[in-house]
């Protein structure tokens, strides 16, 4: 069930897709070349729910682009369009699938399911001068951590310690906004502006790569 097919920053474009349905009526989605491709993969994959999320994946980039579309992966796990005609990032949590896409520029999406889980890990990837409002905590650290997925996903650098290389500026939630970020893991020091929404369920951040110094 695709839940938002949204164009974004001129050249992006975001999609999210609910996970659900049975993988022979999600090979019926997409075209004809890509299904005998993809029975061929999923015949390796033992859990139908694994086979599933993979088919979901490449049924909303069909609907995004409208177009088939071949999905790789790089050596350290990293997405991309075989024929390069966009960046790309994906997420996938327990129930959605999201995609970002970006004719010129790095791009990175995540999604994750509310959970007080995160707080048992906040030490791990939350320094202690970044700000966490008492009254918002499992929000307001899951937050922190798919922003910096996010971040992540767009620097393609290995190694990077999420506590001590990337840095969110002091926000408070809303139910939708921008959260201001930067990195000090390359000499480039990057900025980032990374927009965020809160649902009943999961968080979803997004950003572009905005080629920014940081201050």
């Amino acid at each position: 069930m695709l839940l938002r097919k949204e164009h974004i920053d001129g050249d992006g474009l975001i999609g999210v897709r609910k996970i659900v349905g049975k993988p022979e009526d999600l090979l019926n989605l997409l075209p004809e070349k890509q299904q005998i491709e993809a029975k061929k993969y999923i015949s390796k994959i033992r859990s139908e729910r694994r086979i599933v999320e993979w088919l979901t994946t490449r049924v909303l980039l069909f609907e995004l682009m409208g177009e088939d579309k071949i999905i790789g992966n790089r050596l350290d796990g990293r997405p991309f369009l075989m024929d390069d005609s966009r960046k790309i990032s994906i997420s996938h949590t327990k129930d959605y699938a999201a995609i970002l896409l970006h004719k010129h520029y790095s791009v990175g999406i995540d999604v994750e399911a509310i959970s007080d889980r995160v707080s048992k890990l906040a030490g791990k990837f939350i320094s202690v001068d970044e700000y966490i409002d008492p009254s918002q905590k499992v929000i307001h650290q899951l937050l922190h951590w798919s922003a910096k997925e996010t971040m992540f996903k767009i620097m393609e650098e290995n190694e990077i310690d999420f506590k001590e290389h990337l840095r969110i500026q002091p926000f408070t939630p809303q139910r939708k906004g921008v959260i201001q970020a930067f990195e000090s893991k390359t000499k480039q020091q990057k900025t980032f502006q990374i927009h965020y929404e809160v649902f009943p369920d999961v968080v979803l951040t997004w950003a572009v790569n905005n080629g920014k110094r940081s201050l």
